[in-house]
């Protein structure tokens, strides 16, 4: 269960990855049968964006037979530049309409179950966006209001004006930045959490070493949490958790969604794959049950290894959410 009363599966799914970020897209047939698997295995929340290329329009043709069953979220609020341009944020309030009625149409549906703010907009203030995502509600057009990636003070200000389901993010057992304010905070406001890249961007699959190259057009390639001086040292998180999955019968990505799973009842982690038995995997995880000891276990192995080099490329858009932290204070 999300905020404002949104139930959604216990895992989510993400479908960037299958037109998006990680090299050559998935072919258009494979891509629709992954996810109609994630439906058959109960999956109900699958999320896209405008920006990942022609993602929306996998997710509606997939979905459509069965629209009325699923939680579709997707979000506005960056441009789609020519090649060579950089990606902008923009949410104007027409920016915003023009957004959501591009996505009904590759939806293949009237209605936006949950839409999110892809990144905060320094230009408009986060009132006017929820005020425009509020008509949008009255409207038909949305059922619920997200944010993608905000600091503190977003979200408060947007959830004074329009209550907010949910806040995604970026947070696993390498990337633990949301427990210092953000968890606390979503606690208080009865907000849910959607953490993407749950399992590293596919580094807690325990199928990266150190001498792992990626593709052209992988994300991957320019990140600095995955070149080779940084992977020398973060493998060692990954050799720790092999032991401690191998010592309950998991295998790596399970203990690594149990783990998120298992911090807050209100989080749903969105794990994309082009593999229908990774599907089955990743939801057998919601399963798992942990002991204190487990948990215990856990949190030495995760404090054993200080994990090496940012999350995002330098100078790219999604660095400036940096800039947050400015908000934090």
């Amino acid at each position: 269960m999300l905020g404002a009363g949104l139930e959604v599966s216990a895992v989510g799914f993400g479908c960037m990855g299958l037109t998006h970020s990680y090299g050559a897209s998935t072919p258009h047939d494979d891509a629709i049968k992954v996810i109609r698997h994630a439906y058959e295995r109960g999956v109900t929340l699958f999320d896209t964006a405008v920006v990942y290329e022609d993602n929306e329009v996998l997710v509606g043709e997939a979905l459509a037979p069965f629209r009325s069953e699923v939680v579709i979220a997707t979000k506005f609020g960056l441009t789609q530049p020519a090649a060579g341009e950089p990606q902008m944020e923009d949410s104007r309030p027409e920016a915003i309409r023009a957004s959501v009625e591009s996505s009904l149409k590759f939806l293949r549906t009237d209605y936006i179950d949950l839409l999110y703010q892809h990144r905060v907009d320094p230009n408009v203030p986060i009132e006017d966006v929820a005020g425009t995502v509020k008509d949008l509600i009255a409207e038909g057009k949305v059922k619920h209001f997200g944010l993608s990636e905000p600091g503190l003070n977003t979200i408060r200000r947007a959830h004074a004006e329009l209550p907010l389901a949910a806040i995604e993010s970026e947070y696993s057992m390498w990337w633990r930045e949301p427990e210092e304010q953000l968890l606390p905070l979503l606690d208080e406001l009865g907000i849910g959490f959607v953490p993407f890249a749950p399992l590293g961007r596919g580094f807690l699959t325990g199928n990266i070493t150190a001498d792992t190259k990626f593709e052209a057009g992988d994300v991957r390639s320019i990140v600095p949490r995955f070149s080779s001086d940084a992977l020398k040292t973060n493998v060692k998180l990954v050799d720790l958790l092999k032991t401690i999955a191998e010592s309950k019968g998991l295998s790596v990505p399970q203990l690594a969604l149990a783990w998120l799973l298992d911090q807050k009842p209100w989080i749903v982690p969105i794990p994309g794959t082009t593999k229908a038995h990774r599907i089955n995997e990743n939801i057998l995880a919601s399963e798992v049950e942990f002991t204190d000891d487990d948990r215990q276990q856990l949190a030495d192995a995760l404090a054993a290894v200080e994990v090496q080099g940012h999350r995002y490329p330098p100078g790219s858009l999604r660095a400036r959410a940096g800039r947050e932290a400015a908000e934090k204070k």
